[in-house]
Protein backbone atom coordinates (compact mmCIF):
# COMPACT_ATOMS: atom_id res chain seq x y z
CA UNK A 1 0.00 0.00 0.00
CA UNK A 2 1.67 3.22 -0.71
CA UNK A 3 0.24 6.68 0.00
CA UNK A 4 -0.81 10.33 -2.32
CA UNK A 5 2.30 12.02 -3.47
CA UNK A 6 1.55 14.91 -1.84
CA UNK A 7 3.57 16.16 0.50
CA UNK A 8 4.02 19.67 2.58
CA UNK A 9 6.73 22.04 1.31
CA UNK A 10 8.37 21.28 5.02
CA UNK A 11 8.18 17.38 4.59
CA UNK A 12 5.76 16.91 6.44
CA UNK A 13 3.21 13.56 6.08
CA UNK A 14 0.32 14.36 3.64
CA UNK A 15 -2.43 15.98 5.26
CA UNK A 16 -5.23 13.87 5.90
CA UNK A 17 -7.94 14.89 3.96
CA UNK A 18 -5.07 13.74 0.83
CA UNK A 19 -6.40 10.18 1.80
CA UNK A 20 -3.38 7.66 1.00
CA UNK A 21 -4.48 5.84 -2.65
CA UNK A 22 -5.25 1.74 -2.04
CA UNK A 23 -2.80 1.18 -4.52
CA UNK A 24 -4.62 -0.80 -6.24
CA UNK A 25 -4.87 -1.13 -10.21
CA UNK A 26 -6.12 2.06 -12.16
CA UNK A 27 -8.01 -0.46 -14.48
CA UNK A 28 -9.28 2.67 -16.51
CA UNK A 29 -5.90 4.64 -16.49
CA UNK A 30 -5.76 6.58 -19.97
CA UNK A 31 -9.08 5.05 -21.35
CA UNK A 32 -10.68 7.90 -23.48
CA UNK A 33 -13.41 8.56 -20.47
CA UNK A 34 -10.51 9.10 -18.57
CA UNK A 35 -8.77 11.77 -20.69
CA UNK A 36 -8.85 15.34 -20.47
CA UNK A 37 -10.86 15.65 -23.59
CA UNK A 38 -13.77 18.33 -23.56
CA UNK A 39 -16.90 16.20 -23.08
CA UNK A 40 -20.48 17.63 -23.47
CA UNK A 41 -23.39 16.48 -21.77
CA UNK A 42 -26.70 17.64 -22.87
CA UNK A 43 -29.64 14.86 -22.28
CA UNK A 44 -29.53 14.65 -18.91
CA UNK A 45 -32.45 16.58 -16.72
CA UNK A 46 -31.57 19.77 -15.06
CA UNK A 47 -33.66 19.65 -11.95
CA UNK A 48 -31.79 20.81 -8.64
CA UNK A 49 -28.94 22.24 -10.79
CA UNK A 50 -28.26 25.60 -10.81
CA UNK A 51 -27.35 27.66 -14.25
CA UNK A 52 -24.91 30.02 -14.44
CA UNK A 53 -24.39 32.37 -17.00
CA UNK A 54 -20.41 31.83 -17.61
CA UNK A 55 -17.87 34.52 -18.06
CA UNK A 56 -14.96 35.78 -16.43
CA UNK A 57 -13.93 35.18 -13.03
CA UNK A 58 -10.95 35.41 -10.92
CA UNK A 59 -9.54 31.60 -10.20
CA UNK A 60 -6.67 30.63 -7.96
CA UNK A 61 -5.57 32.50 -4.69
CA UNK A 62 -2.08 34.20 -3.17
CA UNK A 63 -3.42 33.58 0.27
CA UNK A 64 -0.62 33.24 2.78
CA UNK A 65 -1.77 30.87 4.24
CA UNK A 66 -2.49 28.38 1.65
CA UNK A 67 -0.23 25.87 -0.06
CA UNK A 68 1.86 26.94 -2.66
CA UNK A 69 3.34 23.50 -3.82
CA UNK A 70 -0.36 22.64 -4.37
CA UNK A 71 -0.74 25.13 -7.46
CA UNK A 72 -3.72 27.66 -5.58
CA UNK A 73 -1.69 30.20 -7.54
CA UNK A 74 -1.31 32.86 -9.34
CA UNK A 75 -4.68 34.66 -9.24
CA UNK A 76 -5.82 34.78 -12.76
CA UNK A 77 -8.92 35.13 -15.31
CA UNK A 78 -10.67 32.58 -16.88
CA UNK A 79 -13.48 32.40 -18.53
CA UNK A 80 -16.22 29.71 -19.30
CA UNK A 81 -19.20 28.63 -21.19
CA UNK A 82 -22.79 28.78 -19.86
CA UNK A 83 -22.80 25.49 -17.84
CA UNK A 84 -25.53 23.68 -15.00
CA UNK A 85 -24.40 22.48 -11.79
CA UNK A 86 -26.05 20.22 -9.21
CA UNK A 87 -26.87 22.17 -6.46
CA UNK A 88 -25.57 19.85 -3.69
CA UNK A 89 -23.39 16.69 -3.47
CA UNK A 90 -24.93 13.52 -5.11
CA UNK A 91 -27.15 11.91 -2.23
CA UNK A 92 -27.12 8.23 -1.09
CA UNK A 93 -31.18 8.47 -2.61
CA UNK A 94 -29.74 9.42 -6.07
CA UNK A 95 -26.87 6.89 -5.86
CA UNK A 96 -29.30 4.39 -4.96
CA UNK A 97 -31.77 4.99 -7.90
CA UNK A 98 -28.59 4.64 -10.13
CA UNK A 99 -27.60 1.36 -8.29
CA UNK A 100 -30.79 -0.34 -8.76
CA UNK A 101 -31.35 0.89 -12.34
CA UNK A 102 -28.00 -0.63 -13.66
CA UNK A 103 -26.78 -3.12 -11.13
CA UNK A 104 -23.58 -0.81 -10.99
CA UNK A 105 -21.04 -2.38 -8.48
CA UNK A 106 -18.44 0.30 -6.81
CA UNK A 107 -15.09 0.32 -6.98
CA UNK A 108 -15.36 -0.51 -3.86
CA UNK A 109 -17.35 -3.09 -3.73
CA UNK A 110 -15.05 -4.76 -6.22
CA UNK A 111 -11.81 -4.77 -4.14
CA UNK A 112 -13.95 -5.76 -0.96
CA UNK A 113 -13.03 -3.06 1.29
CA UNK A 114 -12.61 1.15 1.66
CA UNK A 115 -10.99 3.76 4.25
CA UNK A 116 -12.68 4.28 7.22
CA UNK A 117 -11.48 7.14 9.79
CA UNK A 118 -11.12 5.89 13.11
CA UNK A 119 -12.67 7.82 14.64
CA UNK A 120 -15.82 6.80 12.59
CA UNK A 121 -15.81 3.12 14.01
CA UNK A 122 -16.62 1.56 17.43
CA UNK A 123 -13.29 1.84 20.01
CA UNK A 124 -13.99 -1.92 19.73
CA UNK A 125 -13.44 -2.49 16.06
CA UNK A 126 -10.91 -0.01 15.78
CA UNK A 127 -8.59 -2.22 18.18
CA UNK A 128 -9.56 -5.24 15.66
CA UNK A 129 -8.46 -3.07 12.55
CA UNK A 130 -4.96 -1.01 14.72
CA UNK A 131 -3.09 -3.70 12.25
CA UNK A 132 -4.36 -2.54 9.16
CA UNK A 133 -3.99 1.15 9.10
CA UNK A 134 -1.90 3.58 7.29
CA UNK A 135 1.17 3.61 8.21
CA UNK A 136 2.46 6.78 9.64
CA UNK A 137 -1.49 7.82 9.42
CA UNK A 138 -2.78 5.36 12.11
CA UNK A 139 -6.11 7.33 12.33
CA UNK A 140 -6.81 5.43 8.47
CA UNK A 141 -8.54 2.03 8.84
CA UNK A 142 -8.58 -0.14 5.78
CA UNK A 143 -12.14 -2.08 6.61
CA UNK A 144 -13.15 -5.11 5.01
CA UNK A 145 -17.11 -4.60 3.39
CA UNK A 146 -17.13 -0.90 3.59
CA UNK A 147 -18.50 0.45 0.90
CA UNK A 148 -21.45 3.33 -0.64
CA UNK A 149 -24.02 1.62 1.14
CA UNK A 150 -22.16 -0.08 3.92
CA UNK A 151 -19.89 3.23 4.78
CA UNK A 152 -18.12 1.80 8.64
CA UNK A 153 -18.44 -1.84 7.55
CA UNK A 154 -21.19 -4.66 6.78
CA UNK A 155 -23.43 -3.63 9.55
CA UNK A 156 -23.90 -0.17 8.96
CA UNK A 157 -26.27 1.34 6.44
CA UNK A 158 -27.32 4.34 4.46
CA UNK A 159 -31.24 3.85 5.96
CA UNK A 160 -32.38 7.05 7.81
CA UNK A 161 -29.38 8.98 5.49
CA UNK A 162 -30.85 9.89 1.99
CA UNK A 163 -29.98 13.00 2.26
CA UNK A 164 -26.23 12.76 3.11
CA UNK A 165 -23.79 12.38 0.37
CA UNK A 166 -22.70 9.19 -1.34
CA UNK A 167 -18.96 8.53 -0.46
CA UNK A 168 -16.50 5.77 -0.72
CA UNK A 169 -17.16 6.37 -4.54
CA UNK A 170 -14.44 6.31 -6.69
CA UNK A 171 -14.07 8.97 -9.70
CA UNK A 172 -14.75 6.21 -11.72
CA UNK A 173 -17.65 5.32 -9.66
CA UNK A 174 -18.88 8.84 -10.51
CA UNK A 175 -18.24 9.24 -13.66
CA UNK A 176 -20.82 6.02 -14.31
CA UNK A 177 -23.06 7.69 -12.37
CA UNK A 178 -22.99 10.62 -14.98
CA UNK A 179 -22.97 9.27 -17.62
CA UNK A 180 -26.21 7.55 -16.92
CA UNK A 181 -27.58 10.66 -15.70
CA UNK A 182 -26.68 12.24 -18.62
CA UNK A 183 -24.40 14.69 -17.00
CA UNK A 184 -20.43 15.05 -16.23
CA UNK A 185 -18.05 15.65 -13.82
CA UNK A 186 -17.45 19.70 -13.32
CA UNK A 187 -14.23 21.10 -14.60
CA UNK A 188 -12.08 22.03 -11.72
CA UNK A 189 -12.88 25.71 -12.96
CA UNK A 190 -16.13 25.27 -13.34
CA UNK A 191 -16.53 24.04 -9.60
CA UNK A 192 -14.47 26.80 -7.78
CA UNK A 193 -16.35 29.57 -10.28
CA UNK A 194 -19.45 27.83 -8.66
CA UNK A 195 -18.34 27.48 -5.31
CA UNK A 196 -17.21 31.04 -5.37
CA UNK A 197 -20.70 31.87 -5.50
CA UNK A 198 -20.33 35.47 -7.40
CA UNK A 199 -18.03 36.25 -4.56
CA UNK A 200 -14.64 37.58 -5.68
CA UNK A 201 -11.48 36.66 -4.03
CA UNK A 202 -12.55 35.59 -1.13
CA UNK A 203 -11.00 33.01 1.20
CA UNK A 204 -14.29 30.82 2.00
CA UNK A 205 -17.52 30.97 0.00
CA UNK A 206 -19.33 33.20 2.23
CA UNK A 207 -16.49 35.55 2.97
CA UNK A 208 -13.06 36.17 4.73
CA UNK A 209 -14.10 34.87 8.45
CA UNK A 210 -14.17 31.37 8.89
CA UNK A 211 -17.06 31.59 11.70
CA UNK A 212 -18.45 35.25 11.09
CA UNK A 213 -20.04 36.09 14.36
CA UNK A 214 -19.23 32.53 16.32
CA UNK A 215 -21.71 30.64 13.40
CA UNK A 216 -20.20 27.89 11.91
CA UNK A 217 -21.22 27.76 7.79
CA UNK A 218 -19.40 24.35 7.17
CA UNK A 219 -19.08 20.92 8.73
CA UNK A 220 -15.18 20.74 8.97
CA UNK A 221 -13.43 19.67 12.26
CA UNK A 222 -12.78 21.08 15.56
CA UNK A 223 -11.02 20.60 18.75
CA UNK A 224 -7.77 18.35 18.45
CA UNK A 225 -7.19 16.76 15.16
CA UNK A 226 -7.19 13.63 14.62
CA UNK A 227 -8.44 12.66 18.86
CA UNK A 228 -10.91 14.32 18.89
CA UNK A 229 -13.85 16.19 17.18
CA UNK A 230 -15.86 18.56 19.57
CA UNK A 231 -18.86 19.01 17.31
CA UNK A 232 -19.08 22.59 17.39
CA UNK A 233 -20.42 22.93 14.50
CA UNK A 234 -23.09 20.14 15.00
CA UNK A 235 -21.32 17.14 13.26
CA UNK A 236 -18.71 14.94 14.67
CA UNK A 237 -18.99 12.88 10.62
CA UNK A 238 -20.63 13.62 7.64
CA UNK A 239 -23.74 16.20 7.65
CA UNK A 240 -27.20 16.44 5.34
CA UNK A 241 -25.93 17.98 2.37
CA UNK A 242 -27.91 21.12 2.95
CA UNK A 243 -27.27 20.97 6.48
CA UNK A 244 -25.66 24.48 6.09
CA UNK A 245 -26.82 27.57 4.27
CA UNK A 246 -26.01 28.17 0.29
CA UNK A 247 -23.70 30.31 -1.15
CA UNK A 248 -24.31 33.09 -3.52
CA UNK A 249 -25.34 30.96 -6.26
CA UNK A 250 -27.43 28.41 -4.48
CA UNK A 251 -24.80 25.46 -3.66
CA UNK A 252 -24.89 23.51 -0.56
CA UNK A 253 -21.69 22.39 0.38
CA UNK A 254 -19.25 23.37 -0.99
CA UNK A 255 -16.65 23.92 2.03
CA UNK A 256 -16.35 20.73 4.36
CA UNK A 257 -18.42 17.86 4.65
CA UNK A 258 -16.67 15.94 1.60
CA UNK A 259 -14.27 16.28 -0.78
CA UNK A 260 -15.54 16.29 -4.91
CA UNK A 261 -14.56 15.08 -7.56
CA UNK A 262 -13.66 17.12 -10.85
CA UNK A 263 -12.94 15.88 -14.05
CA UNK A 264 -9.25 17.13 -14.03
CA UNK A 265 -6.18 15.07 -14.06
CA UNK A 266 -4.34 16.57 -11.36
CA UNK A 267 -1.04 19.17 -12.10
CA UNK A 268 0.33 21.70 -9.53
CA UNK A 269 1.66 23.66 -12.49
CA UNK A 270 -0.21 23.16 -15.80
CA UNK A 271 -2.77 26.30 -15.30
CA UNK A 272 0.54 28.23 -15.50
CA UNK A 273 0.75 28.14 -19.36
CA UNK A 274 -2.69 26.52 -20.01
CA UNK A 275 -5.80 28.10 -21.74
CA UNK A 276 -8.00 30.43 -20.11
CA UNK A 277 -11.17 29.66 -21.13
CA UNK A 278 -12.59 26.86 -20.65
CA UNK A 279 -9.18 24.95 -18.96
CA UNK A 280 -9.16 21.34 -18.39
CA UNK A 281 -6.03 20.64 -16.85
CA UNK A 282 -3.15 18.59 -18.43
CA UNK A 283 -4.31 15.65 -21.16
CA UNK A 284 -3.16 12.52 -18.56
CA UNK A 285 -1.96 11.92 -15.15
CA UNK A 286 -2.18 9.57 -12.33
CA UNK A 287 -4.36 11.44 -9.92
CA UNK A 288 -7.71 13.64 -10.13
CA UNK A 289 -8.67 16.41 -8.89
CA UNK A 290 -10.97 16.92 -5.55
CA UNK A 291 -12.11 20.28 -4.39
CA UNK A 292 -14.13 21.41 -1.07
CA UNK A 293 -12.68 19.74 1.73
CA UNK A 294 -14.21 17.25 4.32
CA UNK A 295 -15.22 16.93 7.98
CA UNK A 296 -11.64 15.79 8.67
CA UNK A 297 -10.48 19.07 7.58
CA UNK A 298 -8.58 21.16 10.91
CA UNK A 299 -6.89 24.36 10.92
CA UNK A 300 -3.73 22.99 12.46
CA UNK A 301 -3.12 20.41 9.30
CA UNK A 302 -5.27 20.75 6.41
CA UNK A 303 -7.37 24.03 5.62
CA UNK A 304 -8.41 23.22 2.64
CA UNK A 305 -12.10 24.17 2.95
CA UNK A 306 -10.91 27.28 1.63
CA UNK A 307 -12.57 27.84 -2.05
CA UNK A 308 -9.40 28.23 -4.01
CA UNK A 309 -7.69 25.14 -2.14
CA UNK A 310 -7.42 21.92 -4.23
CA UNK A 311 -5.50 18.68 -3.84
CA UNK A 312 -6.09 15.18 -5.31
CA UNK A 313 -6.32 11.22 -5.19
CA UNK A 314 -6.01 8.65 -7.45
CA UNK A 315 -9.37 7.82 -9.46
CA UNK A 316 -9.49 4.40 -8.26
CA UNK A 317 -9.57 5.48 -4.69
CA UNK A 318 -12.58 5.40 -2.27
CA UNK A 319 -12.99 6.79 1.27
CA UNK A 320 -15.40 7.96 3.81
CA UNK A 321 -14.66 11.50 2.84
CA UNK A 322 -15.01 11.57 -0.97
CA UNK A 323 -18.20 12.05 -2.85
CA UNK A 324 -19.09 14.44 -6.30
CA UNK A 325 -21.98 16.51 -7.86
CA UNK A 326 -22.44 17.03 -11.58
CA UNK A 327 -22.65 19.11 -14.23
CA UNK A 328 -24.32 19.61 -17.34
CA UNK A 329 -24.13 21.71 -20.72
CA UNK A 330 -26.18 24.77 -21.59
Amino acid sequence: MSTASHEEPNGKPPHPCCIPSKARRSIMLGSTHMSAQRRRATTGSTEGMIMLDGGPFLMGTEFQGGFPADGEGPVREVTLDPFYIDAGAVTNAQFKEFVAATRYETEAQRFGWSFVFHNQLPAAQYDELVDDTVLGLEWWCKVDGADWAHPTGPESSVESRESYPVVHVSWGDAFAYCEWAGKRLPSESEWECAARGGLDQKIYAWGDDLTPGGRHLCNIWQGEFPDRDTAEDGYAGLSPIDAFDANGYGLVGVAGNAWEWCSDWWSPDYHLHATRTNPIGPPTGDRKVTRGGSFLCHESYCNRYRVAARTANTPDSSTINTTFRCAHDV
